[in-house]
């Protein structure tokens, strides 16, 4: 026999399923599809889930002339999306007050964090300025291969700082100071004697992490399978106030880019840079949200408590070694949200450099964000005898349909010793790896002329025109890879040591200014005239399709300081152009249509 209490709890759980349904079958389709499907059949169970609101109206830096300098930019930027924020969000803000729910707001891309059932996620979706609702998905960090041997190489420069001329910058006294590199990671071990020295919070006598630190981890992860906040579990706990590291790929990254502990371990590519830091995964797990939240606070680091955003203390460059593939959660709607992330800090004078990811050696497997997005400088690994990592993902970048040139350059990944918790080393293999080397390289071209500060699109060039151009005979996906950029390698092996002199050789003047060519119109379809920057002297221009064949070879020799040419012939896709001066050479896209 049935229990009468059963007997209701039953009618009551059928009724509930039946007002879900009939709440699903009314709302508009419009609507509807703004939540994203995976989220809505989950909220459709009657399950509460934490969820990313977007919203159509972004900030749009594209074509606005940008004030010079980083602070001035920063300040800038921030003031810009703040405004839009404010003003955007508020409908959204006070339904899900009224919902009795709370939420977490970000201005780096216009959006908002809260957690919620059904109708809220309905509610939301309703208003018109919301563009998607998304899952909060967890991301699991890729880790990378590793090895605690030190052998004989304690007391000696590793590999890689040698390989890229590290180590030759330092002898011209260029050693990073003046710059500030950051990263979002596990969490960084700011006491290891490698470290300490160039964290910014420390004086060498009191620590003070305001504006310095901060951990976005603020749940444990669910894809742990435990719950319970202990040291045997999560060392570092929740919401830490002083950096630490769960994990150890964080200690691992930073000490590549600064990483000197004075005596036997100098491994940092620019060991007098400060460094600050973001924890954005918990024991390698990471969420949207987390990245989200660890970009906004880069943007304009705050006080301990959240407070007080500062952006004229953001950092120079950042290191990003984790991805999001599509098994994870991440679409090209999250795509478009880490694209505007990224597009914004650049505006701010931020470089944001990205790990390619190892999914090599096979081809067009630069498939996960951020590493395929246009607005990321994505970095392949190269190995101890300067060749590709058999490991290293491979473009071109197919997953978006965009067939885009990735890696931008590679750097050196494979067994690279640096920092791990405790005071220890170790060697890892991975582009996360070869990415903080690049974050590094930053800091030496910044160190070497602060006008460059801000620069972004100037500093990546540098980087893009200096690398040693390497080839590929294998090739990839229709491309021969005797082609300089090529999917293999991109623009090349970089060189620290000629990108810091591409810097010293800009004066003053010539830094301050975004000192590319112009290509105009971009896209177009009958002409383009190319202006080169500071009326240099146009050497040579050369023009490739997508596959490095080339479609368009000047004569070299003085064509002047503007050049027109024809592309009527040309079909329609994304071509890439490589053009000398007596000084140095540049590179860019060219978009073709028809």
């Amino acid at each position: 026999m049935m229990h009468l209490n059963s007997a209701i709890s039953i009618w009551k759980s059928k009724q509930i399923s039946l007002i879900i349904i009939l709440t699903f079958l009314q709302f508009s389709t419009f609507a509807q599809d703004k939540i994203q499907p995976f989220l809505l059949q989950q909220l459709a169970t009657g399950q509460e889930k934490g969820m990313l609101v977007v919203f159509e109206q972004q900030a749009d830096f594209k074509g606005k002339k940008m004030l010079q300098s980083k602070s001035e930019k920063g300040r800038f930027v921030y003031s810009e999306l703040q405004k839009v924020a404010s003003t955007v969000q508020a409908n959204a803000q006070a339904l899900i007050t009224d919902s009795g729910q709370g939420f977490q707001s970000f201005i780096v891309v216009n959006s908002l964090y809260t957690e919620g059932g059904l109708i809220l996620a309905q509610s939301l979706a309703s208003l018109p300025e919301v563009k998607w609702i998304l899952s909060d998905v967890s991301i699991p960090m890729q880790m990378p291969d590793q090895s605690n041997f030190l052998s004989a190489r304690v007391g000696e420069l590793p590999y890689g700082l040698i390989m890229i001329g590290a180590d030759k910058v330092w002898e011209l006294g260029i050693r990073g100071q003046g710059v500030v590199v950051s990263g979002q990671d596990t969490g960084y071990d700011w006491e290891h004697p490698a470290l300490i020295n160039s964290y910014l919070g420390w004086n060498g006598t009191t620590a003070d992490h305001n504006y310095t630190w901060h951990d976005a981890i603020h749940e444990i992860n669910l894809l742990h399978n435990d719950s319970i906040v202990a040291p045997e579990n999560n060392p570092c706990g929740l919401n830490s106030l002083v950096p630490c590291d769960d994990n150890s790929h964080g200690t691992h990254t930073m000490g590549t880019m600064v990483g000197d502990d004075g005596i036997d371990h100098q491994i940092g590519v620019a060991p007098l840079a400060r460094w600050i830091g973001v924890r954005n995964m918990e024991r390698g797990f990471g969420m949207v949200s987390t990245y989200l939240e660890a970009f906004n606070w880069l943007l304009a680091p705050t006080d301990l408590n959240g407070q007080n955003p500062d952006p004229s203390r953001a950092p120079h460059v950042v290191n990003n070694s984790w991805f999001c593939s599509g098994e994870e959660g991440c679409t090209l709607e999250t795509n478009d949200l880490f694209a505007a992330v990224i597009s914004n800090l650049k505006a701010a004078g931020i470089v944001v450099v990205v790990s390619a990811g190892n999914s090599g050696p096979s081809c067009e497997t630069i498939a996960f964000s951020p590493a395929l997005l246009e607005q990321s400088f994505t970095i392949g690994a190269s190995n101890e005898v300067d060749s590709v990592s058999s490991f290293s993902s491979r473009g071109w970048v197919s997953a978006d349909s965009s067939f885009r040139m990735k890696p931008d350059v590679v750097a050196p990944g494979s067994a690279v010793l640096s920092s791990i918790p405790g005071g220890n080393y170790a060697h890892f293999w991975g582009t996360s790896m070869a990415g903080p080397h690049v974050a590094g390289l930053v800091a030496l071209i910044i160190s070497a002329n602060p006008a460059l500060a801000g620069q972004v699109d100037v500093i990546e060039e540098i980087i893009r025109a200096s690398a040693v151009p390497k080839l590929d005979t294998v090739g990839c996906s229709g491309a021969t890879g005797l082609e300089v950029p090529n999917p293999t390698y991109g623009y090349g092996r970089v060189d620290a040591y000629k990108a810091v002199q591409m810097a010293l050789s800009l004066s003053t003047e010539d830094a301050a200014i975004v000192n590319l060519p112009v290509v105009f119109p971009n896209p177009s379809r009958d002409e383009v005239w190319i202006d080169s920057p500071n009326a240099e002297i146009i050497n040579g221009f050369d023009l490739y399709d997508a596959l490095g064949k080339s479609v368009f070879k000047s004569i070299d020799g003085n064509l002047g300081t503007q050049l027109h040419i024809s592309i009527r012939s040309l079909p329609e896709g994304i071509y890439y152009y490589r053009m000398s001066t007596p000084r140095t050479q540049y590179s860019g896209k060219l978009n073709v249509i028809q």
